[in-house]
Order: structure tokens, then C-alpha cells, then sequence
């Protein structure tokens, strides 16, 4: 998908020609308009002051000198009255004398209620001004002025033309404190001053102007050097934005394209398929395994890994399918024009036996899988998004049943995956509100019967649901990373408990504890179970760990790494459910383990199967030979214990002694074990809510 072409850069500098010219003239107005108003205010408040000092001493000689006058007149008397009287004409001599030589062309007197007593224009004596805001100011004790354009204005010396007047309405004191006694009124003729400002103001203009266009011509200058240098790397820069475009919808790692570019193919694919009256198969691939890989290989080899992975599923899929990366160890491809879900199907099977086969990525030998989800266009969605929720599921159930699996999307799944997200929730609760709960198994030896270990298995007594299974949330718990964290408290618990089981007088036994996938790919295992056995004062030697084959296998390295590391510290650890797994005896060889619970698998029909006897025995002797204990989980039958004592087998696991209990529920059992003499058959304890295998 091509970025828009960027338009030649020869406009960029027309832009800045004309954008800058029109911000040269806005900014020059501004500056004119700012520098007129702070002009105009500061004349304002200059002549309001002298006309205030002038006022003063029109107050101080004029006022006081005819104060029956001014302020004691009859309020009958009409202007005519006014001017009829001496002293008014006395009084316009004194202020033509005191306002020889100055700016002022018009004095008016007003008393408190607005009446002009006396103007320097004859006409206006005997005016009201009740309403005008200057005298109503002054009459309140504040002067107010205000500047104003005449055409024609009757000054001292007669009508003038086209002036600039202030008017300043000052209050009269014929004292400091004393009441407000009238106002006068005192027009300033300022034109003069207005030219001189005017003048002033465009000469600032006018060299302000001539400095931004000195900066301006240099910007442009400037620009157009870089227009000219810009334009040479026309072809460079078109060459960085379609590896941009690639980039943007190519994943880095595998090449391969990425979510964004999914999602416009996919919307297309579905475009063409409603169009043509087709179908279409969208396939949701994660990868089984490849988190520890990750966690124990690194990121370097985890990288090479999904390369080669994308390679590989890529070469399977051929060039009419395309196959996208989401992100992680996820990808998808769009199968376009299908005839049903057992193309899709088939195409799945490849894929998965194609990842099934090892990969060698910088001389690792690595074993995984994948797991795969399949959406129908139209029946199991009409849109993008549908089709990829829906295949998401489809994934996932895919994995709940067995990794390296594929699922067709049914209606139900949406409903199971939103009850997996309330499970996962309810987890998270249980952890943190104390919900899990450990129950012990406990092992016998096989030829004196008494207890010498006691397998720790967590469980959940969930509020309202009583104890949940395991596998209904053991892999939940991995899955979201819970398991380290509920792996370590198991670990404490068990520790704790056998320190209390000590102290209690039975002190021949050890717990046995099981480690997770997550816990054991995790960094710190090792450091964990160190803390742990100081904290609870543990001997190590007390503590059995208990790995899965799939552990050992998935990268070997690593795992002998950890288990040695593990015995180094002093704990013993075992393999559980032997002989099911990955080349069983070809991996034994390469890990110094102390035991083998040999699974149930090889037991449970060991009376009648010959086949499983000579297995059983087959695995004694081998394990005898590499001075590896072994022990018989699951035995449920005397005929079944008999056996595997006459084959010099170690330790006894099974519903035949005892369930799985809490600790205070073993306590009668435990009780009989420690009394001394031949070990009775102990009455077997009432099952639990749950009757759980491990």
C-alpha cells in the first residue's frame, strides 16, 4: 500500500513566501494597533492627571472665591440667570487666565445634581447632565476622561475643526477630606500630541517592518539552499518510504507480512468470496512450546526459531496462500476459495506435522509444536474481526484437548472461552483469599510398607463448588503465569508441614513436590528453593522435586543445567509418569535423576498384561543397573503391591494405602505407622469431595 508522493519542495518555499509575508504584515498591524492603544491610554491618563492638578487649583481659587455662586445658588436659576450674573462673567475671566498658554479649550462647572453653572461656552450654561457617566464617575469621587474626534468643537478662541479632545470629569474638594462639592469639566486639546504620536508610531512600524523583512529575505535564503539540497535526494527519500511502507506492514523477523496487512487482506479475501459466492478457511497457528525455548535459549535462539518456523510453514503453504505473522509465536493464513472444512483440515494436518519435525537453530536440537484453529467464511463469521475471534478460539480449544492439535470453530467455544476468562479471575481471587489448599499422598516403602515420603498436590476448594480437579485448572494457572508464584507457596507449604510432622514424632519421611513447565523454565527456580528451605529451616535432603519428562526434552541443555543445580542445593528429584513420554531411556542416560514414578499406565493391568509386566520389569532392571529408585504410583490392588515387591521395586504409591488427605486427616494414619511392630492394614480414609489422581 503506497505512502501519498509528497509534493515537490519548491512549494514548501512559495508557502513560506506568502506565509510569512502575511505574518509580517499581521504582526506590523498588531504592533501599530498596540503601540496606538498604549499611546492613547498613557495621553489619557497624563492629561487626566494635569487636568486633575488643574482642577486643584481652580478649586482652591476660583471655587472658594465664589462659593455662593458655585455652590449656594438657588436651584431655580436658569442658564439665562447664570449668565445675567457679574460673577460669572468674573469667573470666565479668571479661568481664561488661568488656562492661558495651556491645551485646554473648554472649562464647564457643574454642581452636585448635574447643573452646568458655568461653561467657557455660553450657550451650555443652565444644561443638565444627570445621566452622563463621566459626571455621575467624578460625583462617586473617581476622575474619568475620555478621548474623543470633533469635527467641530467650540473652543475659547471660537469654533475649531477636526481636533482630538479629551474631556476629564475631576470632583471638587475645597478640602483634602472635605465632601464633593460640584465638578469640573476640562476639555484638552491633544491633536498635537496624536500627530507626534502618530508619527512616531509608523517610524517604529516602519523599522520593525524593514527588520522582519531583513529576517525574512534570510529565511528564504535559508529554505531555498534547502529546497535545492532536498531536492537532490528525491530519489533517496522515495526509496526510505517504500521500505517504510514494507516495514509498516512486514514483520522485521520473519519477513513475513504482518497484522496490519492481515487485516486488509482478510477484508478483501472476504470482499472476493462474497462477491464470487465462495468460501474461505482463515487458520489461527500458535506455536506449542516455544515459550520455553525462549526462557531457557534466549531471545537469539527464539528469534532463529520462529524464522525458521515461518520458513518452514511457508514452503508447506506455497505462494497462493499467504501467511502472516500476528505477533509473538502466532501466525495465520487465509485459505481463499474452499470447498468445505476438510481442505482446511488437511492443510492444518501438514502444517503441523511440518512444525512437529525438530529444528536446529545455532546448534540447538529443538523440539516443538503447534496448535491450530480453523474459521469458516461465511458460516462461522461475516467479518474480519469474527473470523479472527472465532479462529482464536477454535486455537485455544485446540490446545486445551492436546498441544500440536488442530479445532474447527463451533457456537460453543465463544461461550468456553468466556468461561476460561472467569476462571482465570476466580484463580487470581483464590490465590490471593487462600483457596488452594495441600493435600499428601503418601509413599510407602514396598517390602516394610511404612510411609517414607508424602507426595504434596495442590487442590481448590472453590466457595460453591467444592474441590476442583486439577486438569481443570492446573494448565489455567500456567497458561496466565500464575504457576511460578502458586509453585513456590506449594513448595513453602510442604516445607512448613513436614517441619510440624517432625516435630510431632515422624520423622522418617520427606515430602515430594511437583514443578510446572512455567517454574521450571523459569531463572530463579533454583535461588527459590534455596530461599524456601532456609526459610522453613528444611533439610534438603527432605525435599523431592518432582519434572516431567516434557521438561527434560523441550531443551536439554537447560534442563541438566537446572537439575544439577537442584542436587547441588541437596534436594533429591524424580521423573514423573515414566515411560509414557519422549524416548524415555534415551533421556534418562543424560539426567543423574534419584527416582522414576513409573506411570500407572504400566500397573493398572500388570496382573493379566504380560506385555506390561515385562515392561515393568524391563524398567526395574534398567533403573537397578543405573542406581535410579523406582517408584510404582497408582498401585490399587494387593496382586498389584505383591508384585512389585517380589521385583525389588523401592516405593509404593496408591489408592490401596491411602487417598490423597490433608494433613489433619493423615494424622490417624500417619499415627499407625509410627507405632512400633509389623504395619497393620490401616482402615482406608473416606474419600475427599474429590477423589483426585495425580
Amino acid at each position: 500500500m503506497p505512502l501519498p508522493v509528497s509534493q515537490p519542495r519548491v512549494r514548501l518555499t512559495r508557502f513560506f513566501a506568502v506565509a510569512s509575508l502575511i505574518g509580517i504584515l499581521i504582526v506590523t498591524a498588531c504592533l501599530l494597533y498596540t503601540y496606538r492603544v498604549i499611546a492613547e491610554s498613557t495621553l489619557i491618563a497624563h492629561e487626566g492627571r494635569a487636568n486633575a492638578d488643574l482642577t486643584r487649583a481652580v478649586a482652591n481659587s476660583i471655587w472658594q472665591r465664589y462659593p455662593d455662586f458655585l455652590t449656594e445658588h438657588p436651584p431655580e436659576r436658569t442658564g439665562a440667570e447664570l449668565l445675567a450674573d457679574p460673577r460669572s462673567a468674573e469667573i470666565r475671566e479668571l479661568v481664561l487666565g488661568k488656562m492661558e498658554g495651556l491645551s485646554v479649550v473648554k472649562v464647564k462647572f457643574y454642581d452636585r445634581k448635574g447643573l452646568t453653572l458655568f461653561s467657557t461656552d455660553p450657550k451650555q450654561t443652565g444644561e443638565r447632565k444627570v445621566g452622563n457617566p463621566g459626571l455621575i464617575g467624578a460625583l462617586a469621587g473617581q476622575p474619568m476622561s475620555q478621548l474623543g474626534f470633533r469635527d467641530r468643537f467650540d473652543a475659547f478662541e471660537g469654533e475649531i475643526k477636526g481636533r482630538n479632545i479629551i474631556s476629564t470629569y475631576v470632583p471638587v474638594r475645597t478640602t483634602r477630606d472635605g465632601a464633593i462639592e460640584g465638578v469640573v469639566e476640562i476639555y484638552s486639546d491633544v491633536t498635537p500630541l496624536l500627530v507626534d504620536e502618530a508619527r512616531a508610531r509608523w517610524i517604529v512600524a516602519a523599522s520593525f517592518f524593514g527588520l522582519l523583512s531583513l529576517l525574512y529575505l534570510f529565511l528564504a535564503a535559508v529554505i531555498r539552499k534547502a529546497d535545492r539540497i532536498i531536492e537532490g535526494q528525491e530519489a533517496e527519500r522515495a526509496e526510505r518510504e517504500k521500505q517504510a511502507v514494507h516495514q509498516a506492514h512486514h514483520d522485521a523477523l520473519t519477513g513475513l507480512p504482518n497484522r496490519a496487512l492481515f487485516s486488509l487482506h482478510l477484508d478483501q479475501a472476504i470482499v472476493n468470496a462474497r462477491q464470487a459466492g465462495s468460501s474461505l478457511a482463515l487458520m489461527f497457528i500458535d506455536l506449542d512450546r516455544f515459550k520455553a525455548v525462549n526462557d531457557s535459549r534466549g531471545h537469539l535462539v527464539g528469534d532463529a526459531l520462529l524464522a525458521e518456523v515461518a520458513s518452514r510453514l511457508r514452503a508447506h503453504l506455497g505462494d497462493q496462500v499467504p501467511l502472516f505473522r500476528m505477533g509473538g509465536d502466532e501466525f495465520t493464513a487465509v485459505l481463499p476459495d474452499i470447498s468445505g472444512p476438510i481442505q482446511a483440515t488437511a492443510m492444518a494436518e501438514r502444517l503441523i506435522s511440518a512444525v512437529d519435525t525438530p529444528f536446529n537453530c545455532l546448534g540447538h536440537d529443538l523440539a516443538i509444536g503447534a496448535s491450530v484453529g480453523i474459521a469458516l467464511y461465511p458460516h462461522d463469521g461475516d467479518s474480519a474481526d469474527i473470523l479472527l475471534r472465532n479462529a482464536d478460539a477454535a486455537m485455544y480449544s485446540a490446545k486445551a484437548t492436546a498441544r500440536g492439535s488442530l479445532a474447527v470453530y463451533h457456537s460453543d467455544l465463544n461461550q468456553r472461552a468466556g468461561e476460561r476468562l472467569d476462571l482465570e479471575a476466580a484463580l487470581r481471587r483464590a490465590f490471593h483469599q487462600n483457596e488452594f489448599v495441600v493435600y499428601y499422598q503418601p509413599r510407602l516403602d514396598a517390602v516394610t510398607r511404612r510411609v517414607v515420603a508424602l507426595e504434596a498436590l495442590l487442590r481448590w476448594a472453590r466457595p460453591g463448588h467444592g474441590l476442583v480437579a486439577p486438569a481443570d485448572f492446573i494448565p489455567i494457572l500456567e497458561d496466565c503465569g500464575m504457576m511460578p508464584a502458586v509453585g513456590e507457596w506449594v513448595l513453602r507449604k510442604a516445607c512448613a508441614q513436614l517441619q510440624r510432622w517432625h516435630a510431632a514424632g515422624w520423622t522418617g519421611c520427606r515430602v515430594s513436590v511437583n514443578v510446572s513447565g512455567s517454574q521450571f523454565r523459569h531463572d530463579d527456580l533454583v535461588q527459590t528453593v534455596a530461599r524456601v528451605l532456609l526459610d522453613t529451616d528444611v533439610a534438603p535432603a527432605q525435599v523431592e522435586l518432582e519434572l516431567t519428562e516434557s521438561l527434560l526434552i523441550t531443551d536439554i541443555d537447560h534442563a541438566r543445567a537446572t537439575v544439577q543445580a537442584l542436587q547441588g542445593l541437596g534436594v533429591r528429584v524424580s521423573v514423573d509418569d515414566f515411560g509414557i513420554g519422549y524416548s524415555s531411556l534415551n533421556y534418562l542416560r543424560q539426567f543423574p535423576v534419584d527416582f522414576v514414578k513409573m506411570d500407572r499406565s504400566f500397573i493398572s493391568d500388570i496382573e493379566t498384561n504380560e506385555r506390561d509386566r515385562a515392561m515393568a520389569s524391563a524398567i526395574l532392571d534398567l533403573a537397578r543397573t543405573m542406581d535410579i529408585g523406582v517408584v510404582a504410583e497408582g498401585v490399587e490392588s494387593e496382586a498389584q503391591a505383591d508384585f512389585f515387591t517380589a521385583s525389588a521395586c523401592e516405593e509404593l504409591q496408591g489408592f490401596l494405602f491411602c487417598r490423597p488427605l490433608p494433613p489433619d486427616d493423615l494424622a490417624g494414619f500417619l499415627a499407625a505407622q509410627a507405632r512400633p511392630g509389623p504395619v497393620q492394614a490401616a482402615p482406608l480414609p473416606a474419600p475427599p469431595a474429590l477423589a483426585a489422581t495425580d
